[in-house]
């Protein structure tokens, strides 16, 4: 039996490694790994993207091939479920090459903690520039709260905000991912 891989970063970067063949033989790209547990259960997750979208056929094909290729290296100890699926439409920006791929793209985040420049945890606006540290993303509205955007005296006057940049501490960032209006 080869040797087991542990801790969960190094399993992802490993089947990713294993999974970047295959995606670009399909014709698609990988989008992220993630190998999670839910309950009493392990899933790797493995999501892929191409212009115009990925089919389920594209899913299915990728997930064939990989499955024998995962059971062949013996990465993963724990018995668990491989998934291989579209990020979605409202997919998380969680690495560098995501945001590069969203420059430009309408985003919505939350922060872990209130800041005075937004008025909250929440915000929405355009991805103008990000790096190692730090996202840029420009806001026009105020900041949203469960699902709604609040109201202050600008906005019942009829007068919006004019568009500032907001830099936020990429560590700073609970969650953030393209703006989905639905």
């Amino acid at each position: 039996m080869a040797n087991k891989i542990s801790g969960r970063a190094r399993i992802e970067s490993e089947a990713e490694k294993l999974t970047e063949p295959v995606a670009l033989k399909h014709g698609v790209r990988i989008y992220d790994v993630e190998y999670v547990k839910e309950g009493p259960d392990y899933y790797l997750n493995i999501y892929i993207d191409k212009d115009g979208g990925v089919s389920i056929l594209d899913c299915e094909a990728v997930s064939r091939e990989l499955s024998d290729k995962l059971d062949e290296a013996d990465l993963i100890s724990d018995a668990y479920t491989l998934v291989v699926s579209s990020p979605g439409l409202g997919r998380t920006l969680t690495k560098d090459r995501h945001l590069q791929n969203s420059l430009g793209e309408k985003v919505e985040g939350k922060l872990f903690k209130a800041v005075p420049d937004i008025g909250g945890k929440e915000f929405e606006g355009i991805l103008t520039a990000w790096d190692a540290e730090t996202v840029t993303v420009e806001i026009e509205t105020v900041p949203r709260s469960g699902g709604r955007k609040k109201k202050n005296k600008e906005i019942q006057s009829g007068e919006a905000d004019t568009p500032r940049a907001l830099v936020i501490p990429r560590k700073d960032i609970a969650v953030l991912r393209l703006y989905l209006d639905i």
